[in-house]
C-alpha cells in the first residue's frame, strides 16, 4: 500500500497558505492574536509602571488615564525611602542566593544518583518524590513551621534566621526531575570513558556531567531564585524581623498613598522581570534540551 508524502497536519493546510488570500488571512489572524496576548500580559505591568508616575488623585480618577498627565518620580523616591527598599532587597538576595546554592548542590546530587548511579529502590524513591508534588504547598505550612520551631535531633529553633528559608527549599522534586531527565540523555559512553581514565563518581560529575549540563542548571537556578523571590506566606510567618520585599511592601501598604505603593510594587518586581528578560533564551534552551549532538 502506497504512502503519501504528507507533512504534519496543521490547522491551516499548505494549499490554503499557498494562496495569496490565505496568506493574508493567516497573517492578519496571527497579528490579532499576538496583539491581544501582548495586551493581556503587558497591560497590568504597564498600569503598575505608569501608576508610580501619577499623582494620588490622578491614579484614582474615573475614567482612568492611560498616560500620566504630569509624570514625576517623587512616588518612587518616597517608596524607596519609606519602605527601606535597600534593606528589603538585601534580605531577599541573601535568602534567594543561599537557597539557590543549597538547592543546586542537593538536587544535582540526587538527580545524578538516580540517573547514573542507579541506587536500590531508585525508581520507588523518584516516584515518591514526584508524588509529593501533588500535595498543595499550603497543606505543608503547619508541619514545616512546627519542624523549624524545634528541629528534630538537634532541637534548634530556626525562626528568624536564613536557615528557615533555605532548608525547606533544598528538596525540590520538580528540579530533581528536570535534572534527572537531562542526565538520562547524557550517553553512558562518556561516563565509561571517564571511569577508564580513573575518575570516580564525584570527579565524573564535576568534570563530565556538569559542563554539559549548563542549560538545565541555568533553568533550575532561575526557578529556584524566582520561587524564593516571589514567596510571601512562608517569610511572613518565619522571618518577621528580616522581611523580604513582598512582605515589607505588604506591611506598609495600609499607611502609604496608592501611587507610592504602586511605585514600590514596581520596584520590587524589577529584579525578577530583568532576570527573565536576560535569561529567557536560556530557559527555553534548558527546557527543550534532551540530547547531545555529535
Amino acid at each position: 500500500m502506497a504512502h503519501s508524502d504528507r507533512g504534519p497536519r496543521t490547522l491551516i493546510s499548505p494549499v490554503a497558505l499557498a494562496r495569496p488570500r490565505g496568506r493574508r488571512t493567516y497573517r492578519a489572524v496571527l497579528a490579532a492574536v499576538l496583539l491581544a496576548a501582548t495586551v493581556v500580559f503587558l497591560g497590568p505591568l504597564y498600569w503598575m509602571a505608569t501608576g508610580g508616575f501619577k499623582s494620588a488623585q490622578e491614579l484614582v480618577r474615573t475614567p482612568p488615564t492611560l498616560v500620566p498627565e504630569h509624570p514625576g518620580t517623587h512616588a518612587f523616591a518616597e517608596a524607596w525611602t519609606r519602605l527601606g527598599m535597600g534593606r528589603l532587597l538585601l534580605n531577599t538576595v541573601v535568602y534567594a542566593g543561599g537557597a539557590l546554592l543549597l538547592q543546586l548542590v542537593f538536587c544535582v546530587a540526587a538527580a545524578y544518583s538516580l540517573s547514573k548511579l542507579r541506587p536500590v529502590l531508585g525508581r520507588l524513591i523518584l516516584g515518591l518524590m514526584l508524588a509529593s508534588m501533588m500535595v498543595p504547598a499550603a497543606a505543608l505550612v503547619i508541619p514545616q513551621y512546627l519542624t523549624v520551631l524545634d528541629l528534630p535531633l538537634v532541637h534548634w529553633n530556626l525562626q528568624d534566621t536564613p536557615w528557615v528559608i533555605w532548608l525547606p527549599t533544598v528538596a525540590n522534586a520538580f528540579n530533581v526531575f528536570l535534572l534527572k531527565r537531562f542526565f538520562d540523555s547524557i550517553p553512558d559512553e562518556l561516563l565509561d570513558a571517564a571511569a577508564i581514565d580513573g575518575a570516580g563518581p564525584l570527579r565524573t560529575l564535576w568534570s563530565v556531567v556538569l559542563p554539559v549540563s549548563r542549560p538545565i542548571l541555568g533553568v533550575v537556578a532561575i526557578f529556584g531564585l524566582v520561587a524564593v523571590w516571589k514567596d510571601f506566606l512562608w517569610p511572613l510567618i518565619t522571618v518577621p524581623s528580616h522581611e523580604t520585599l513582598n512582605v515589607g511592601v505588604n506591611t506598609a501598604a495600609t499607611s502609604m498613598p496608592q501611587n507610592t505603593l504602586i511605585a514600590g510594587l514596581f520596584l520590587a518586581s524589577l529584579p525578577s522581570i530583568a532576570l527573565f528578560l536576560v535569561f529567557q533564551r536560556n530557559i527555553m534552551a534548558g527546557l527543550t534540551a534532551g540530547s547531545l549532538k555529535g
